[in-house]
């Protein structure tokens, strides 16, 4: 597959079937794994919906039509937030899209702010898949910063927030134009 332009809505009817397999398949996964998961908005938005979003912007926004990309965009944040293990992942989904989540999954036993750090240190050095994922995620929370903050996050942390997430896409220029353009101007929205 390659990483044409945006094919619009029907874009997934396009795909092989065992591509489309794979992403139906990933979309399943996640939404069982992230069933009882809210966001952190006021009003306690379904998490699901952020994985989904990702695999939007990617598709839509981005030109993004590698199916395992689109996976692991639609699992990036399972084994971060569930009980799902690598081998699980990588038994159904395969390795690509197994490390892929990998690369972009924080590592929980870390300080917060130590998470952070690694996370911009990391970026540079991931996959181009994994970039891909990690601009659609910062793309997706960006906006959601500011259509819908998590609850009780002073303006000064939100701030910060938008200031560490452009740390991290600075570190992975290079990756999509689009995508980067996309971060670009909503970051100029910084509260």
């Amino acid at each position: 597959m390659s990483a044409g332009g945006s094919r619009g809505a029907g874009a997934l009817a396009g795909l092989p079937a065992k591509d489309l397999a794979l992403v139906l398949g990933a979309a399943d996964f996640a939404a069982h794994k992230h069933r009882n998961q809210r966001r952190k908005d006021a009003d306690a938005s379904p998490y699901i919906n952020h994985p989904i979003t990702l695999a939007n912007i990617l598709l839509n926004e981005g030109g993004v039509d590698d199916a395992r990309v689109i996976a692991a965009a639609l699992l990036h944040d399972t084994v971060e937030d569930t009980e799902t293990s690598y081998e699980e992942l990588r038994g159904r989904f395969g390795a690509r899209v197994a490390d892929m989540v990998m690369e972009v999954t924080d590592t929980k036993w870390l300080h917060k702010r130590a998470r952070k750090r690694l996370q911009v240190s990391r970026a540079a050095r991931s996959t181009h898949g994994a970039k891909l994922v990690k601009l659609a995620d910062k793309i997706a929370n960006l906006r959601d910063m500011i259509a819908h903050p998590p609850d009780g996050w002073s303006l000064e942390r939100r701030q910060e927030y938008f200031d560490w997430a452009k740390s991290v896409v600075d570190q992975i220029r290079g990756t999509n134009l689009r995508l980067e353009r996309r971060f670009d101007r909503i970051y100029r929205q910084r509260p």
